[in-house]
C-alpha cells in the first residue's frame, strides 16, 4: 500500500515538473522584462545650458563675409564686404511690429523655432526668444572660424542671484546693508523656520523639512517662497547685487537647498553651428545633439525662419522651388491667399496618410530672397529630404515677407484606436539618425533671379564636376516613350484574371524608331515601358522577364541595334522601389520584403480617389514599398540586365521618389536612402550604362543622360507672381530634359510652349495599337498615344522645333524675363532669343517683332 502511494505521488510529481519549469521560466522572463523596463522607465534628466559668456559681440570673419552675433539674443548680421550689404538673421524692429501678436513677435526675434508633439498628436511651438535666451538657458562657443549656439528651450524658471535658503544671521548681515524700504520688501518673500518653534502644519512635515534643509537642524533659516514672481525676484536680485551679493554667494546658499523643484514641463536641447566658407554662410543643426524626452519628441525645427525677411517699405521678392522656379513679390497684397508650402522631393511613401487632395513636391532644395541690388540663395544639403519650404507675405501674421525651410525631425504614425479611445494616438520614431541638417547661404551682388540661378549652377558644377559638363548636342533632344503592354482583366475558366495586353511589340517599336528617323527625327532617347514582368503595372523586378506576347529577347536586342543605327539610345524602363500586384510566384513575400511603417505594419499602399481624396482600399490596385536594401539590389541588378541588352537603364521611380524604411532591425532614414540612390547612380554611370530618370531630383540629375517628365511650371498658386526657369538656367546645356508627354498631357499647346520657354526637349508617348485597345482598362491616359494618328503632327512639331532651337541645347541659358503676363523671353549664350506668347492674341517684342498667339518666335 505504501509502495503504491509512493508510486502515485512520484507519478504526479513527474507530470508537474514540466509545467513547473515552464512557469518558472515565464516568471523569470517577466521579472527580467519588468526589471529592464523599470531601469529604462526613468529617462535621464535633460540638463539645461546656462550662458556664461560676456556682453561683447561675438565675431567671425573672412575676406568675403563678417558675422556679428549679439550674445544677449543670439541674433546676428552678415556683412558682405564687397558691397557693404547687411543681412539680418531677424528683422531689426521685430519687437515693435504693428500687427503681430506677442507670440508672433517672439517668433520674429528667434533664430530658431521648434515644435514638439505628444502621443495625441497635439503640437506645441517653442521659440528661442521666449523659451531660451530670455531665461539665459543657452550658451555660445566660438571655435576658430565657427560659432556654436547651444539652446535649451523650455518653460523653466530663470535663476536669480538671490539666496534660496539662508541662515538668520546670514540674511541679517545682508539686510543690515540695505535701506529700510528694501528690507521690508525682501522680508515678506522669505519664510522663517525654527526647529524649536514649528507650527502645527510644519511640525507634521518636520522630517521632510530637515531632509530638504539640513541647515535647519542647528540654525534658524529663511527660505524663499515658491510663489515669488519673476518680477519680484528681479527686484530682489538688484537689491542684493547693490550690497555685494555675488554668484559665488548664491551657489553657496543654493547648496543648502536640497528640495526638489523639478518641473514636469518638457525641456529640449538643440544646437546650431555657424561657419563661414568663402562667400557662403553654412548653418548646421546636428541631430545627434538634439535632446528630448520620449514622451515629448521634437517634431519640427526651423532654423533662421526670418533670415533676410523683407519689411513693408522694401522692394524685392522671394524665390521658391515651384516647378522650375517661381517668385513672390514683397507686399504683393494677396493676404487672402494661402501661404506657399512644398515638400522637398515630395511625400515619404513610408508615412501613411488618410487622404491626398494635392501632392506638393520640389525636385531641388533651394530658396532665396532678393532685395534691391543684392540677393542670396539658400541651398539645402544634408537633411534636405526632411525639409519643406514655406513662404508668406506681409500683412497676415506680421509685417514681413519671409521664406524658410522647416525640417520634420521625429516622424510619426497614427494608430486607429477609434473603438477604445476618443482621441488620436501617434507613435514616433524611437531614435534619430546621426545626421546633420545642413544648409548653405550664398550671397550674390545682384538682385536678378538669373544671377541667383547662375550662382546655383556654379555650386552644382563645383559639387559634381565631370558628371555635369556641357554636352555636345547638335539637335533638339526628344524622348520617345513606347508602351509595350498593359494589363487587362480577362475571364479564364470563369475566373477574372489579369493578363498582359499587347499595345506595341518589340519589332513594332523598332519600326517606329526607324520610321521617325527616316522622317528626320534625331537625337532620340527611346524609353520602352511595359516591356517586362506583366507590363506597365510591373510586378517585382527581381528578374526582368520579357513578355512573350511582345516578342523575344532577340527582338529586344534588335530594337537596341536599330536605335544605334539611327543615332538613338534605347532605354529599358523598370520600377525598382515598389512591388505591384506581386506574390510568392513572383518572388515576393510581403512579410519579408515590404518596408515597415513606424507602427511596424507593412508599407501597403493604395491609390487615392479623385472624388473623395481618400484611400481606395477596395481597389484592385494594391502595391508595396520595398525594403531599401532590396530596392537597391533590384536597381543594381536591373542596370546590369539593361547593360546586357546594350541598352540604357530607365528608372520609373528611383530619382523621383525617396522613402524611409522603419524596419527596426535595419532602419533607413530618408537621408540615408537619398545617399544610397546617389551612390547607385554614380556606380551605374561609372560602368558606362546611360541613365534615364523621371522628374529629376537634384542629386540624380548630374548622373542622368536624359530626364523625362520634369515639372517645368509646377502648380501656379495664386500667391505666386512669376513662374521662372530658375533650375533650368542652372543646368541647361549640361543635361537633356523634357517636360510632360505632349500628346497625352492635359494641354498640348501649353506643353510645347513650356518646352520652348524652359529650354526643354520634346516628349511623346506612342503605341502601335489604336485607342480602342485601352477601353475597359485602367489606362485611359494612353487613349491619345496611337502612333499612326500622331506621327505626322509629331514629325511636323519636331522638325520646326529642331530647325529653330536645335542649336541651343549645347549652350548655357544666360537670361530670362517675363516681358508681360503672357510674353516671355529666354536667351542663350550665342545671342539667340526665344519669345513665347501664351496669350490668345498676337504680341509684340520690345524691338517690334510679332509673336503669334499661342506660339513661339526664335530670333538669332
Amino acid at each position: 500500500m505504501k509502495e503504491t502511494t509512493k508510486n502515485v505521488i512520484g507519478s504526479i510529481i513527474k507530470r508537474l515538473i514540466g509545467p513547473i519549469i515552464i512557469c518558472a521560466l515565464i516568471l523569470v522572463a517577466v521579472l527580467y522584462i519588468v526589471s529592464v523596463k523599470d531601469q529604462n522607465a526613468e529617462e535621464a534628466a535633460i540638463a539645461p545650458y546656462s550662458y556664461e559668456g560676456g556682453e561683447d559681440t561675438v565675431v567671425i570673419e573672412n575676406d568675403k563675409l563678417k558675422m556679428e552675433m549679439d550674445p544677449a539674443t543670439t541674433q546676428f548680421t552678415i556683412t558682405v564686404k564687397e558691397t557693404g550689404k547687411v543681412w539680418r538673421s531677424n528683422p531689426e524692429n521685430a519687437a515693435n511690429d504693428t500687427i503681430a501678436l506677442p507670440e508672433e513677435k517672439a517668433n520674429l526675434q528667434s533664430p530658431l523655432i521648434m515644435s514638439y508633439a505628444v502621443t495625441t498628436g497635439l503640437e506645441t511651438t517653442y521659440n528661442t526668444h521666449s523659451y531660451s535666451t530670455s531665461n539665459q538657458i543657452y550658451n555660445i562657443t566660438q571655435e576658430g572660424d565657427s560659432i556654436r549656439v547651444d539652446y535649451s528651450l523650455g518653460d523653466v524658471i530663470k535663476e536669480y542671484i538671490i539666496p534660496p535658503v539662508i541662515t538668520k544671521d546670514g540674511l541679517d548681515t545682508w539686510l543690515d546693508k540695505m535701506d529700510k524700504e528694501s528690507v521690508n520688501f525682501i522680508q515678506q518673500y522669505y519664510k522663517k523656520y525654527d526647529i524649536n518653534k514649528l507650527g502645527k502644519k510644519d511640525e507634521g512635515n518636520k522630517d521632510e523639512l530637515l531632509a530638504n534643509y539640513p541647515l535647519m537642524a542647528d540654525n534658524v533659516i529663511y527660505v524663499l517662497r515658491d510663489t515669488t514672481k519673476e518680477n519680484v525676484r528681479k527686484k530682489m536680485e538688484k537689491s542684493f547685487e547693490e550690497v555685494g551679493y555675488t554668484y559665488d554667494d548664491y551657489l553657496a546658499d543654493k547648496a543648502n537647498d536640497l528640495s526638489s523643484k523639478n518641473s514636469d514641463k518638457p525641456i529640449f536641447n538643440v544646437s546650431m553651428v555657424y561657419k563661414l566658407d568663402g562667400n557662403d554662410l553654412v548653418v548646421e543643426v546636428p541631430m545627434s545633439d538634439m535632446q528630448y524626452h520620449k514622451d515629448t519628441p521634437i517634431y519640427t525645427v526651423t532654423p533662421l525662419p526670418y533670415f533676410g525677411a523683407g519689411a513693408q517699405d522694401e522692394q524685392g521678392f522671394m524665390l521658391v522651388p515651384e516647378g522650375g522656379g517661381a517668385t513672390i513679390n514683397f507686399n504683393n497684397g494677396k493676404v487672402s491667399q494661402s501661404s506657399y508650402y512644398t515638400n522637398v522631393y515630395g511625400w515619404d511613401m513610408c508615412l501613411s496618410r488618410d487622404a491626398v487632395v494635392h501632392n506638393t513636391r520640389a525636385y531641388y532644395g533651394v530658396f532665396g530672397v532678393s532685395e534691391g541690388e543684392n540677393s542670396f540663395i539658400c541651398i539645402l544639403e544634408e537633411g534636405s529630404p526632411y525639409a519643406s519650404i514655406q513662404a508668406d507675405i506681409s500683412g497676415k501674421n506680421n509685417t514681413y515677407n519671409y521664406v524658410n525651410a522647416v525640417y520634420s525631425v521625429c516622424q510619426r504614425e497614427q494608430y486607429d484606436v477609434g473603438d477604445i479611445a476618443n482621441s488620436d494616438v501617434f507613435e514616433y520614431v524611437p531614435s534619430l539618425p546621426d545626421e546633420t541638417l545642413t544648409r548653405r547661404y550664398s550671397f550674390i551682388n545682384s538682385g536678378s533671379y538669373v544671377d541667383m540661378a547662375k550662382e546655383y549652377g556654379s555650386y552644382l558644377e563645383d559639387k559634381y564636376g565631370d558628371s555635369l559638363t556641357m554636352n555636345t548636342d547638335e539637335n533638339a533632344p526628344v524622348a520617345i516613350e513606347i508602351v509595350g503592354a498593359i494589363d487587362k482583366v480577362r475571364q479564364i475558366l470563369g475566373m477574372p484574371i489579369k493578363r498582359p495586353l499587347k499595345l506595341t511589340t518589340y519589332k513594332e517599336a523598332a519600326d517606329i524608331v526607324k520610321d521617325l528617323s527616316d522622317n528626320g527625327v534625331s537625337n532620340m532617347s527611346v524609353k520602352l515601358t511595359g516591356w517586362c514582368n506583366g507590363g506597365v503595372d510591373q510586378k517585382l523586378l527581381k528578374k526582368a522577364k520579357p513578355i512573350m506576347a511582345l516578342g523575344s529577347k532577340k527582338d529586344i536586342k534588335n530594337l537596341v541595334k536599330v536605335g544605334e543605327e539611327t543615332g538613338s539610345k534605347v532605354y529599358l524602363n523598370g520600377i525598382t522601389q515598389y512591388a505591384n500586384e506581386s506574390n510568392l510566384l513572383d518572388g515576393f513575400f510581403s512579410y519579408r520584403d515590404a518596408a515597415k511603417l513606424i507602427s511596424k505594419e507593412q508599407a501597403k499602399l493604395y491609390d487615392y480617389s479623385h472624388i473623395t481624396y481618400a484611400q481606395r482600399e477596395n481597389s484592385d490596385h494594391l502595391y508595396y514599398l520595398l525594403h531599401t536594401k532590396m530596392a537597391m539590389a533590384i536597381a543594381d541588378n536591373f542596370a546590369k540586365t539593361c547593360s546586357n541588352y546594350n541598352a540604357g537603364v530607365s528608372f520609373q521611380d528611383m530619382g523621383e521618389d525617396i522613402s524611409s524604411d522603419f524596419y527596426r532591425k535595419n532602419m533607413q532614414s530618408r537621408q540615408s536612402v537619398k545617399a544610397q540612390q546617389e551612390e547607385e547612380f554614380k556606380k551605374i554611370q561609372s560602368e558606362g550604362t546611360p541613365i534615364m530618370i523621371n522628374m529629376g531630383n537634384d542629386f540624380a540629375v548630374p548622373y542622368a543622360s536624359m530626364v523625362t517628365g520634369m515639372d517645368l511650371r509646377g502648380s501656379e498658386y495664386t500667391i505666386l507672381d512669376q513662374c521662372i526657369p530658375f533650375y533650368q538656367l542652372a543646368v541647361h546645356g549640361r543635361v537633356d530634359y523634357t517636360g510632360k508627354s505632349i500628346n497625352i498631357g492635359g494641354n498640348q499647346e501649353d506643353e510645347l510652349l513650356y518646352s520652348a520657354e524652359y529650354g526643354a526637349g520634346l516628349h511623346f508617348t506612342f503605341m502601335k495599337e489604336t485607342s480602342f485597345a485601352t477601353q475597359k482598362t485602367l489606362y485611359t491616359e494612353y487613349y491619345g498615344a496611337n502612333y499612326d494618328s500622331w506621327k505626322d503632327k509629331a514629325i511636323e512639331m519636331y522638325t520646326r522645333y529642331n530647325k529653330e532651337l536645335g542649336h541651343t541645347f549645347n549652350q548655357e541659358m544666360v537670361d530670362h524675363e517675363n516681358i508681360t503676363e503672357d510674353l516671355s523671353r529666354t536667351a542663350y549664350a550665342d545671342g539667340t532669343n526665344v519669345y513665347v506668347n501664351y496669350g490668345y492674341s498676337d504680341a509684340q517684342t520690345p524691338d517690334g517683332q510679332t509673336v503669334p498667339a499661342r506660339d513661339y518666335l526664335v530670333i538669332r
